[in-house]
């Protein structure tokens, strides 16, 4: 089985191209009850985008309420990133560990950084080509899987002592006074629906956040049909984001 998080489809592509290579199955940890039986013989996989440097939490949260029946046969984290995976793997490993399960190995694939407060994505030619290049990436990580290479091979990775950091870095980020709504929203009710943290209302037709922190995955942001979404100051001329393979 391969769990994943995913908020605009980077990492539900990810999870899916491994299931299908390993004739496994990909399950969004949003649908899927932390509680997980495996067979002798069967792997288990952890597929996650990177948020300032660590686990999104909602993964956090996943991970730390996982119940396991049976040893996984190859246990292995992929994080998607697009400057640092951070210390994702080691933070996974950390958790695991009190699971008493042991992370066989880590790899990393750098996609398009949908964290659009910083990094620009409107450049729709650019952003293909940070696809393209995913794509080969993915493929050196699925055969990696398939023979079952272990450690902790993310490229670009930081060790577990940046966690204290990162965790404060993550608690500033993820408060959603930093969220407004522009007039041309409609009130469609989408991000209220697709919020993994159940932290957005429609009030009086317009969006709320009712919520101090949420998970910050932008989700909402990036599939409102009118981008009438906004994070800080920069979200708009950046641009919108959604994995070009998948609908989420």
């Amino acid at each position: 089985m391969i769990a994943f998080f995913s908020a605009t489809g980077n990492c539900k592509y990810v999870a899916q191209q491994i299931a299908d290579a390993t004739h496994d199955t990909a399950v969004s940890i949003e649908k899927q009850e932390p509680i997980i039986s495996l067979t002798p013989d069967e792997m288990f996989g952890v597929v996650t985008p990177t948020y300032c440097w660590e686990l999104p939490g909602p993964m956090r949260t996943w991970l730390n309420s996982l119940t396991i029946s049976g040893k996984p046969a190859f246990c292995f984290v992929v994080a998607t990133y697009g400057t640092t995976p951070g210390c994702t793997g080691e933070e996974a490993k950390h958790i695991l560990k009190k699971k008493n399960i042991r992370m066989d190995a880590a790899y990393s694939v750098k996609m398009p950084d949908t964290w659009t407060p910083i990094f620009d994505l409107s450049d729709s030619e650019k952003v293909k080509q940070q696809n393209e290049y995913a794509e080969i990436e993915l493929k050196s990580v699925i055969e990696k899987i398939r023979t079952r290479s272990t450690g902790n091979q993310m490229d670009r990775k930081m060790p577990y002592l940046v966690h204290p950091f990162t965790q404060v870095f993550q608690s500033h980020e993820t408060r959603t006074k930093n969220f407004h709504v522009e007039d041309t929203c409609i009130g469609c009710g989408l991000c209220t629906k697709r919020c993994p943290m159940s932290a957005i209302e429609i009030r009086d037709k317009k969006p709320v956040w009712i919520k101090e922190h949420c998970a910050a995955c932008l989700r909402c942001l990036h599939h409102c049909p009118k981008f009438a979404i906004q994070y800080g100051n920069h979200t708009k001329e950046h641009g919108q984001y959604r994995n070009p393979h998948v609908k989420v």
